[in-house]
Formats: structure tokens, sequence, C-alpha cells
């Protein structure tokens, strides 16, 4: 009976190997996982809003923050496709477990006419792209747009995007989706994504971005009467950074982010008066080489959720900081440091620091 079942799971393992060869398909994968200690929190930290870091005060642990399990397959020259599952401790399943959810699921017509490629289904948004790939870092942080819930990484639509001259200095993506992320959709508005890639030279890239989020009206009364206004939400940005990871890598980031009409200044019987709630976020980041294997970088954020004069006491400041060793080009050990502060609002809150060491690795 053992002879048998080696004999099938021999067979098995060899048809999908074979199958693999055949169709072109690659299995691919992801990890980051971290040992973390929160070395000071607030005593209310609970009940701090905008906040990037959470947790009490020396609570501690091992963590997978990503796993991703990939399947691309070519069907022909023309068609490619993409099926990736990805694993987190913010997505349980209802008895707690680490669950599994769907990343990207889409097929890419590749020279749909010269020089652009259309994707459909679940794939990456155009927003942070360009500032993703020149921070470098993903294990360690989202970069500012994705930390902040501005955008997300990932929409379910269409989306074009290529070449605008032939020498790839000038590129642009073209997005039409849900605008609800990975969750499926459960309105009728959608969302509105542009973007230019700019390479002046080698190395240096800039780009500029922008998307429309429809929304339905917001209503507020004044006496008997109902007042309604359009409640879009718009969302800017502008990066700049070089890449080189030999000499030196780094960038800024801005960001400025709008809802309309959010915020109910004056309702009364007679008149309602409503203003926009604005938000603004910058970010630099830049890391060196110090040696063939230790590379040491940082990052600094402002997000500021609301800064009309009115509003005080809601701004950010986050730092990282770390020392990346990489025996392997696929494998990483990060010691890293997490600091964040919180602007004064009357009742101030004691600053969070939060300690860990970083694996990342690849297969």
């Amino acid at each position: 009976m053992k002879k048998i079942l080696f004999l099938f799971v021999f067979e098995l393992c060899s048809f999908i190997s074979l199958a693999q060869e055949e169709s072109a398909g690659k299995i691919s994968g992801l990890m980051y996982a971290d040992y973390f200690y929160n070395i000071e929190r607030d005593t209310g930290i609970a009940a701090i809003p905008n906040k990037a870091l959470s947790g009490s005060k020396d609570f501690n642990g091992f963590q997978f923050r990503r796993i991703y399990f990939t399947y691309d397959h070519s069907i022909t020259e023309k068609f490619n496709t993409r099926f990736r599952l990805e694993a987190d401790q913010e997505a349980n399943t209802s008895n707690g477990k680490i669950g599994v959810f769907v990343k990207d699921a889409y097929i890419s017509w590749n020279d749909i006419f010269k020089g652009s490629n259309l994707f459909i289904g679940i794939h990456p948004t155009p927003a942070f792209e360009v500032s993703e790939s020149v921070w470098g870092y993903r294990s360690l942080e989202k970069t500012i747009m994705d930390l902040r819930g501005i955008v997300s990484s990932r929409d379910l639509g269409i989306t074009l995007k290529g070449k605008i001259d032939n020498g790839g200095i000038l590129n642009y993506s073209l997005m039409f989706g849900n605008g609800s992320g990975n969750i499926p959709e459960t309105d009728k508005y959608k969302r509105y994504y542009a973007l230019v890639h700019i390479k002046p030279a080698n190395n240096f890239h800039v780009s500029l971005y922008g998307d429309l989020r429809a929304r339905p009206n917001v209503n507020y009364s004044g006496g008997a009467d109902v007042y309604s206004f359009s409640n879009h939400y718009i969302t800017t940005a502008f990066f700049a950074g070089y890449k080189n990871e030999s000499i030196l890598s780094g960038g800024v980031e801005a960001v400025f982010f709008k809802k309309q009409n959010q915020l109910a200044e004056t309702v009364t019987s007679t008149a309602v008066k409503v203003d926009d709630l604005d938000a603004v976020g910058i970010s630099l980041f830049g890391s060196v080489p110090i040696s063939r294997q230790l590379t040491a970088l940082a990052r600094w954020d402002y997000f500021d959720p609301n800064f009309e004069s009115d509003y005080k006491g809601d701004s950010r400041n986050y730092l990282i900081a770390g020392i990346d060793y990489s025996p392997d080009k696929k494998f990483s050990i990060i010691p890293n440091v997490l600091i964040e502060t919180y602007e004064d609002s009357g009742n101030k809150s004691d600053i969070s620091i939060t300690a860990r060491v970083t694996f990342s690795y690849a297969y």
C-alpha cells in the first residue's frame, strides 16, 4: 500500500511539474515577518485617531505582515494572467486565525496598441507604483498614501498604461475602477485614476498623480429644509526620486486629499454653511549602501488629516530607521525602529516607539 501511495504522489508531482513547463506557468511568493517590541506607548493609545502605530506598551511577539502566493501564466505572447493570494494578520478568519484573500486576479493584453498594455480584473492602482519602487522597503512600511488609507493598492477595474514617447521618457497610466479596493462593489459610484511618470534621466523618476472618487451627495438639515452638497473625494500627489542601489536611493512624495463639503460649520433653521476636509501628507526617504551586504535607510512622514486653522492637535510625525543586512538578494534581515509623535491638542499624548527585526524573503 505504501509503495502504491508513493508512486501516486510521485506521478502527481511529475504531472504538475510537466503541466507547469508546458503551460509556461510560474509560482512565486513573498513573505514579510517581524519580531517586534512596543517600547513606549501612551496609556490611551487605543483612542488616538489617525495613528500608524498601535498596541499597548511592552506588547511583543512574532508576526507575519504579508504572505504572497502568486501564479503567473502566459497564455500567448499577447495575453498574460496573474492570480495572487495574500495572508496577513489583519484579514483573520472567524476563529481568529490568519486569513487568506484574493490580492490579484487579472489578465493583461500586451501591446493592445504600440507601447501600451491593457489590464482587466483586480490589479494594482497607479497611485504609488513609482514611489514604492524607489522607496524599496515595502517590507518595513507602506508608502504614505497607502499607509493613511487615501488610496488602496488594488482595485477591480480596467487599466491602460504604456509609453507616450518611443524612448519611454514619458509614461502614463489610466484606470477606471470600483473604488472599493479588494472588496466587492456595493454602490454605483466609481473611481477614476491618472498617472504621468517621467524619466528625465537614468535613475531619475518624477510622477504626477490624481484621482476622483465619485460619492453620493451629503445632506444637511436646516430647519424644515434639506440642503444637498457634492461629496466627491479628490486626490493629487507629486513624487520625485532617484534610485541607484549601488550609490544612493531617495525620494520625496507630497499628497493632497480633499473631501468635498465634509464639514458642517453652520447649520441653522435658515442657513447651512459647509467646508471641505483637506488633508496633506509629506514623505521623505532615502537609503545608502554601507557595504556589499549592508544598507542604511531612513524615512520621515508628516500627515495632517485636516489642516484647516480650526482643527488643531491632529497632525502626526512618523520616523523609520534601520539597517538592511542582505546575505542574498532575495533575503534580508532588517533591524529597525518606528517612532510616531502626536501634535499637542491640550491632552498631550506620549510618543510611540516600536523596535523590530524584520525578515523579508522571496521565492
